[in-house]
């Protein structure tokens, strides 16, 4: 609808977009903020919900062995052993939320052999189209640590206890 006449209403081209249903300009704005805060009233997410969002997220991606630091995979997998609880999905994850955009930073190990730069790029992705997806809010950035590479037998090099030089 490119062509608009000039009536008494009044009919522009951005008029009818909005008629279609599609925001634009303040419109655009508005639908981002689930509507207008005077309008039937106001959305609120909490930073933990955005937190789950990228964590499930960052898990969904091959080459992610674990989310967290050190300290933060061993309460995890404390947490695992006590019956009745689980790992946490926030794990390894912080974020900042405002009224329109989110900031999240993840914390990882990588398994071995992953190309790390293709694998945090992965995981921004994807981080990016959930919480974007789910939430509306604009991800401003996703800032990726990793901390460890997992090289799937650690369990069984310690075992070897011949000394390496005699």
């Amino acid at each position: 609808m490119t062509d608009s006449t000039v009536t008494d209403k009044t009919t522009t081209a951005a008029a009818d977009a909005t008629d279609a249903g599609e925001p634009t300009g303040k419109g655009l704005a508005l639908a981002r903020e689930g509507g207008a805060p005077g309008d039937r009233g106001k959305t609120v997410i909490a930073d933990a919900v955005v937190a789950k969002i990228a964590g499930i997220a960052t898990r969904e991606i091959d080459g992610v062995h674990d989310v967290g630091g050190a300290a933060e995979r061993v309460v995890g997998k404390m947490r695992e052993v006590i019956p009745g609880t689980s790992a946490s999905t926030t794990q390894g994850i912080n974020v900042e939320v405002g009224e329109k955009q989110a900031a999240v930073d993840v914390s990882i190990v990588a398994d071995f052999g992953v190309a790390i730069h293709q694998l945090a790029a992965a995981i921004r992705r994807n981080v990016i189209s959930a919480i974007e997806s789910m939430t509306g809010l604009e991800v401003t950035e996703v800032n990726v640590t990793v901390h460890d590479i997992n090289f799937g037998d650690d369990d069984d090099d310690q075992t070897d206890t011949s000394p390496r030089v005699k």
